[in-house]
Formats: structure tokens, sequence, C-alpha cells
């Protein structure tokens, strides 16, 4: 079939946004066909482009040249089309356009197009790993076409937001020193020096807090962020950071720019008035509560402490475990007792144990009496305070871990978002809270060395500095996350700017004078040239589009996502270069030892 050609640059209306209010109005409208009805004299097509779908009519008015054209049409051709909208003689209530058609006067086929390997529907019903392979033709479902507006939406909104609130938008390298940041670096060999690489940007961490010492006091950036670690749901190798830093502020005035940004983005974006200040808990409160730094705190089912009740019981499980210094907590699954049966309640034991438990102990009261198999090590009294601490009742499950308090808070974390989704309890709403005042050290039980959570330049709070040396486990940071429905959106700090607390920070994370200066001697040595205090936080774009639009994966919001093994199916990429490319880097490959 011979193609149309377009003669010159045309203005087109847009097929969603056409109403009743454009009847009797000549309209051009291009776009892809979602389905062609062929009723003998009577032909439609449903035209759909990023805005939504109308339908083309073809009758016995139509000229035939175009009938025939239109007869000839395939799901997926691009066509453009131009007529006049009238009412439809049959109206579609579940469809925008449902009212209006148009009747075409002339028809140009752009493009035709092979039958798709699967249909371009939300309910299309094709595996994600075939949908990825033709992620073009994926990227047309209306879902995802939905999607990167939004983010298209929400990128503008940041630009327009932190440009009102005075912030300067600069870009950083991409192409930077290798420095220890958490995760594995992507390395880039040089061609021009031999044997040396850059590193691509975890964060634009270093090169922000040098903006800072160069006077520019508010610098934001839609910053393209790369780190080599594993894939979940929430993560991408590469990923969208909206960085942000500030001069001559405390923690208070990061929240105020940050909590100002999420109310005009929701606002905007959702229709939803946000109630600030947001909620705070410090990091020791979340997971006494929630049992993880990133709670959900759409749903109650919080961890009570069970310790002091059960220290001196005769349940050797529990009391040896509070004699050697570790924890017995709970939580109360309400009205679980029919869900949970001994058989769901194993397979819980095992998801518990597969996290790190030792066990699950609970108590399932679905008769007039709870059923309990470590009941009858306890008293009356004792078993009696367990169910009024735990506030059980008849209908409730109680779930009980005993172990080192690392183990157990964050095991009942798990267990609590399991039970939460099992019982369809988490509502859809928005909840954003602040968790602050984070541990500065993690202790390392394979080298035995106290490890820093955060990046080297995390600022210690005020009052922890002189248990630096002596009590690491008492020094918190200035640190913060701003976390929304169990999904950490972004992490901040306030910078340490001394010259001498820095070094003295390098020293007990281990790093010698001669280290930090390899490593970090460009920066530290910036800060002796009058460095302002200030502070900043990373805010996770791909995250807020994914909770925004409801979407269950970031690769829903990423135009063109990686898959768990870091490939991209569609260009298949990472993928082997010519031998003539490595020569000029002067890189071999060595034999996967694995094969060996």
């Amino acid at each position: 079939m011979k193609l149309d050609r377009m003669d010159g640059h045309k203005r087109t209306d847009y097929c969603g946004t056409l109403t009743t209010k454009d009847e009797g109005r000549a309209v051009t409208v291009c776009g892809w066909i979602q389905r062609q009805r062929d009723l003998g004299a009577l032909i439609f097509i449903d035209l759909r482009d990023r805005t939504g779908l109308v339908q083309l009519a073809f009758d016995e008015t139509t000229d035939r040249a175009v009938f025939d054209k239109a007869f000839a049409c395939r799901s997926e051709f691009v066509l453009m089309a131009e007529g006049t909208v009238r009412r439809r003689s049959s109206i579609n209530p579940d469809l925008p356009t449902g009212e209006i058609e148009i009747a075409v006067s002339s028809l140009r086929i752009l493009g035709e197009a092979q039958t798709p390997p699967f249909d371009i529907t939300d309910d299309t019903g094709a595996k994600e790993e075939l949908r990825l392979r033709y992620r073009y033709l994926d990227l047309r479902r209306p879902k995802l076409q939905q999607n990167l507006l939004m983010r298209h939406k929400i990128t503008k909104l940041t630009r327009d937001y932190f440009d009102e609130n005075g912030f300067l938008e600069i870009e950083t390298p991409t192409l930077i020193k290798s420095t220890p940041e958490g995760a594995r670096d992507y390395l880039v060999p040089s061609r021009v020096h031999k044997g040396s690489f850059y590193a691509l940007p975890q964060s634009p961490q270093l090169y922000k807090q040098l903006l800072m010492l160069s006077g520019c006091d508010r610098y934001m950036q839609i910053a393209r962020c790369y780190r080599d670690e594993d894939l979940r749901a929430d993560r991408q190798p590469e990923f969208t950071q909206i960085d942000v830093e500030m001069s001559f502020v405390e923690m208070e005035d990061v929240f105020a720019i940050a909590e100002g940004y999420m109310k005009r983005l929701f606002k905007e974006i959702k229709g939803i008035d946000l109630q600030l200040p947001l909620p705070r808990l410090t990091y020791t409160q979340a997971m006494d509560a929630y049992g993880s730094d990133k709670p959900d705190t759409r749903f109650d089912m919080k961890i009570v402490d069970l310790s002091d009740l059960v220290a001196d019981c005769g349940f050797g499980v529990f009391a040896d475990t509070v004699k050697n210094g570790g924890t017995v907590r709970a939580i109360c699954a309400k009205q679980a007792a029919d869900v949970y049966t001994r058989k769901e309640l194993d397979k819980l034991t095992e998801e518990a144990k597969g996290i790190g438990a030792k066990g699950l102990a609970f108590v399932r009261w679905q008769e007039d009496a709870p059923s309990c198999a470590f009941a009858k090590f306890l008293s009356e009294d004792e078993f009696a305070a367990i169910l009024k601490r735990t506030g059980a009742e008849k209908g409730d499950v109680v779930l009980i871990v005993a172990d080192k308090k690392k183990v157990t808070l964050p095991v009942l974390g798990a267990l609590r978002l399991t039970v939460a989704k099992r019982l369809n309890m988490i509502p859809n709403t928005y909840n954003l809270l602040w968790i602050t005042q984070f541990p500065f050290f993690e202790y390392n039980e394979e080298t035995g060395h106290w490890d820093a959570m955060h990046h080297p330049f995390t600022s210690p709070m005020d009052e922890c500095i002189p248990y630096l040396d002596s009590d690491p486990e008492k020094v918190f940071a200035k640190a913060y996350d701003l976390v929304l429905n169990g999904i950490e959106l972004s992490s901040g700090s306030i910078r340490i700017t001394d010259p001498e607390l820095q070094a003295h920070m390098f020293r007990a994370l281990g790093l010698t004078e001669q280290e930090a200066e390899e490593k970090f001697g460009f920066l530290t040595n910036a800060f002796r040239y009058g460095a302002p205090p200030h502070g900043g936080m990373g805010i996770g774009l791909d995250r807020i589009c994914m909770l925004l639009s409801g979407s269950d994966s970031l690769r829903d919001v990423i135009a063109f996502p990686k898959v768990s093994n870091s490939s991209e199916l569609m260009s298949g990429a990472p993928a082997a270069v010519d031998e003539s490319q490595l020569r000029d880097l002067s890189i071999g490959i060595l034999p996967d030892k694995k094969s060996e």
C-alpha cells in the first residue's frame, strides 16, 4: 500500500480533548488506531493519541476513496484524519469523548503496522518481560502515557517551586572521582589517562557542598544518579533525584522548604491539602513502635514491649532472652483469628525465620479462651498481663518475637506489613512523616568496628560530640528522612563544616589522614577558606511519581527502565563492545572464575 505524505507542518487537534462544544467544527486529528470496526455500510475507527480516544466515522456520505482507505486500516496504523465533529447517535458513557465523533472527509495513512505482540490496552495481560522488550509499544498504553504526563507535571512544578523560593538550578558533573558513598560505583575508564577511571555519581553530594562554599547559597538540580546495587521495586541502577542544598540553615529551615514543596505538590497533583507541620518521629521511636525507620503509619498495629512482663516467667525462651540482654516484643492483629489459621500461622513463622528470627510465638483467640502453646509455662496473671499490654480481645492474633533488639524489631516490622496486607487493612491514603535523629554509627559484627550510617560529612548532634571516641552508640546525627506510606522519599542532613571536626570524624571512621586526603582532600581543603553552615536533602523523583500515580513499581514511571539484573531488555544493554574499543582503553577481559 502506498503511504500518504504529509505536505508541510499542520496543527492538529488532540483526540481526547474534543467535546460537544466542538460540534460542527472542522478538525484534524493524528494518532494510532486502537481498533477498526467494519459494519458493512459503516466503518468506525477508534483513534488514540496521548490524550485519549476519539471515534472516526465513515458512512454513505463519505467519499468512496476515503471509505476504501478506512476499510484497509488495521490496529496501530498511524493516521491523519480531517473532518467535522458531530454528536454520536449512540453515546458511550465509558469514554470521555463518548458523545461525539468525527465525520471524516479526508484520511491519510502515515504509517502501517504489523500486528503487535500484545494488545495496546491497560488490561493487556501480557507479561512484563514481553512488554519491556517492546517498551515503545508498552508506552502507548493509556496508563503509562498518564504516568509520563504526571511525571512531566511534577518535574515542572518542582522547578517552579524552587525557583520561586530563590534556588538556582546548577548542573554538576557526571564524570567524577570515585569516593566511598555506601554503594558500589559505576566506573568509566579514561582513554586519555590510562588505568584511571571516572565514576558516575551516586549523588551530587560533594559538588553541591562545594557550591555552598562558592556562595551559591540555594542550589537545586534534577539530577541523574547511579548506584551499582541489587534492585527492588522501588530501586533502579540509574534514578532521578531532586537535589537540594541551602546555606545558613538549620534542620528546621530545610524542613520548612521541603514541607512547602510537598504541600504544593499534593495540592496541584492530587488535590489534597496537606496539614503542616508534618508529624515527626525519632529513629528510636520509629523502630520501637513500627520496627522500621521508614514506617507505614496509615494503620496502627504498633509493636509493644513485653520484656518486663516475662523477665522472670517460666517460659525459658522469653526469660532467657531478657536475661541475655535481648527483648520480647509483640504486635496484635485485630480480628485476624479467622484469617490466620494454624496453617497460616506456620507460614508466618517460616517467614519470620527467613528474615532472621529464631521462631515466632503466637496467641490465637478464636474461641471463648485464647489458644497459646506457651501459656502453660506462665501464671494466669502473667498471661493476662500479656493480653492486656497487647490489647488482645476475642478474634485477635498476637505475634511475639524474642531476640536481640536489632533482630526483634525489624522482624516484627516486616510481619506487621505482611499481616496488614493480608487483612486488607491499609487505607488508600497518603501519610507523610519525618524520621529524625538517626544513629551516627552502626556496629559491624564482622569487622568489630563502628561504621558510618551516613556519608562522612553528616554532622553529629552537638550534645553527642563528646561521645565520638568513648561511646559511639550514644552518637546521633543531624540526619533526617521524609517517609511516605512506608517508602523513603528523601534523605538529608546538616553537614560538617568545621575542618577539625571533619578530621575527627574521619579518624572515628578508621580513615588515616592520608586516606582522607586522597579520597576527600579537594572538599576538606575547601572548608579552610570559609564554609557557611549548610544542609540539604535528595528527594526521589521516581518514587514520588510511583506513589502519586498509584503504581507498584518504579518501572511504571520511567520511560526505559532496567530489570532486576540491571539490563534493559529493549536495547540489550549492557552489551559486549569491539576489541578495538577495549584496546583504546587498555582494558582486557578476565575469564569468569565461576566458569573455570
